[in-house]
């Protein structure tokens, strides 16, 4: 059941543009690839340590979420 107020929209099959998020797979899983971690906590660091890396390289991310319709604040 759905709750009043909300309105559930079925999305395309192949939709990245809806998700901008699911294009940075790719980055934040390049140094997780082919590498086996003894523990979720190791991962969690790793992972951790990958997205501070890319936080700091706005223009790698940029052009993979940056959609024209998508508003944009600069700060």
């Amino acid at each position: 059941m759905v709750p009043e107020g909300i309105e559930l929209v079925p999305l395309p099959s192949h939709s990245p543009e809806l998700q901008p998020a699911e294009r940075l797979w790719p980055l934040t899983n390049e140094p997780l690839v082919n590498h086996s971690f003894a523990s979720l906590e190791e991962l969690d660091q790793v992972l951790g340590e990958r997205c501070v890396t890319l936080s700091a390289m706005p223009e790698v991310v940029r052009p993979l979420t940056a959609y024209h319709w998508l508003r944009h604040e600069v700060a």
